[in-house]
């Protein structure tokens, strides 16, 4: 651009925030094509995603039984009895859901007929013709819909097939993760260049106890979420309390909305089984639940694997479940906490580097001044220079001595020559 004076120059706030602006769209490019990817090979991506979970919940049994017994030994025992242990739950709520499924239909039945008199009454006095043209229209809608519906069951029970081979893929890749992860991350870190190999280790190692002390804490706190809530239904008579607990323990998996979620399904078994009273009761629950969670179990248990913000943690659900829908709002916030995790990481070096840039000597100051020791030298090696230091301050004293000396013995013979 010409002006009167000639060409102006851009200015260094604007060349700043250019560079800045530059770097920022190629990241962000960058994590769009990844997304892509990841998108294309969905199921291959959750299948590592699970493994990562199973590893992470692995390690820490297997390396205790690896003490006493081989390490495959310990493998094989714990992955059976985890397996087991899944497996058994499953048995038992499908088993408590048949075992109730007889007496549910009844209670149910007479629990929308009591829900339909108590909107009847005070305070809501709606009227009786009202709740008959909603059932209507409700059979009418599944009557003319119902070819759709069967279509969409279908289409979702094709998909067990999908789930199937992502939890066998999950399963057979934690084995190996497990059993021989260090040696795949050791490899791994030795094909990179050495000028960057030691960043790669760092931030990896960052990733790594971010997710498995995320993945740890969320399954201890959906563990005590399921308890007291489990507890509570029990408490209250609701009927199906082992499958409406292990719900409570997955959506836990999603923070700040899953817990709620479940807890309204257990709220609806509540007013249908057990009438108003009983469910608002569990209404009252789901905020104390909340509660607990958010000010006790959340801080003490993952708080010092996961450093985020709640308001953080809302926006990566949203954002996670509006663009990968239920399995973004799963992974959105491990995710986020591990990118978080590995920019402290990259910050902490930039600091260390520039502190150690600092802290180097001046070539330009004189030998005999006091210089710092540079940063990442260990105790030995300072403890080692000092007595270098102290040699220099004895010779130089020695010097000063001797000069002194001299100069004494030429005013000596000066005196006897006069």
């Amino acid at each position: 651009m010409q002006g009167r004076g000639g060409p102006r120059e851009v200015g260094p706030r604007l060349r700043q925030i250019s560079d800045y602006a530059w770097r920022i769209l190629l990241l962000g490019g960058f994590g769009y094509v990844l997304f892509l990817v990841a998108i294309r090979f969905e199921l291959i991506f959750v299948s590592l995603f699970i493994a990562l979970i199973f590893t992470s919940l692995l390690r820490p049994p297997v390396k205790l039984l690896s003490r006493f017994m081989p390490r495959s030994l310990a493998l094989v025992i714990t992955a059976l009895g985890g397996l087991g242990l899944i497996g058994g739950l499953f048995w038992f709520a499908g088993d408590s859901i048949a075992n109730e499924t007889s007496g549910l239909s009844t209670e149910f039945h007479s629990g929308v007929t009591r829900i339909e008199h108590w909107l009847e009454a005070k305070p809501f006095h709606v009227n009786p013709s009202t709740l008959s043209g909603l059932q209507g229209k409700l059979t009418s809608y599944i009557s003319g819909h119902r070819t759709t519906l069967i279509n969409q069951a279908l289409n979702g029970a094709s998909r067990i097939v999908d789930v199937l081979t992502v939890l066998a893929l999950a399963v057979f890749c934690s084995i190996f993760f497990t059993n021989s992860g260090d040696k795949m991350w050791h490899w791994f870190h030795d094909q990179l260049p050495d000028s960057v190999s030691d960043t790669w280790r760092r931030c990896g190692t960052a990733a790594w106890h971010t997710f498995a002390g995320y993945t740890r804490g969320i399954i201890l706190v959906s563990a005590a979420n399921a308890i007291m809530v489990g507890v509570a239904l029990k408490l209250l008579h609701v009927p199906l309390v082992l499958p409406l607990t292990m719900l409570e323990f997955f959506a836990s998996f999603i923070p700040l909305i899953g817990s709620p979620i479940a807890m309204a399904v257990a709220t609806v078994v509540a007013l249908a089984s057990q009438g108003v009273t009983t469910a608002i009761i569990v209404l009252v629950l789901i905020v104390v639940f909340g509660q607990i969670e958010g000010h006790v179990l959340q801080p003490f248990v993952m708080g010092w694997a996961v450093r985020l913000h709640p308001v953080v943690v809302a926006v990566s659900v949203i954002a996670g479940t509006i663009s990968a829908g239920l399995l973004g709002a799963v992974v959105a916030v491990p995710l986020v906490s591990i990118t978080w995790a590995v920019v402290r990481e990259l910050r902490t070096e930039s600091d260390t580097a520039e502190t150690a840039t600092t802290a180097l000597p001046d070539p330009r100051r004189s030998g005999n001044e006091d210089r710092e020791v540079p940063l990442g030298l260990d105790e030995e090696r300072a403890e080692g220079e000092q007595p270098v230091g102290a040699a220099v301050e004895v010779a130089g004293s020695a010097g000063d001595l001797v000069d002194e000396g001299g100069s004494a013995g030429e005013d000596r013979v000066e005196d006897g020559a006069s």
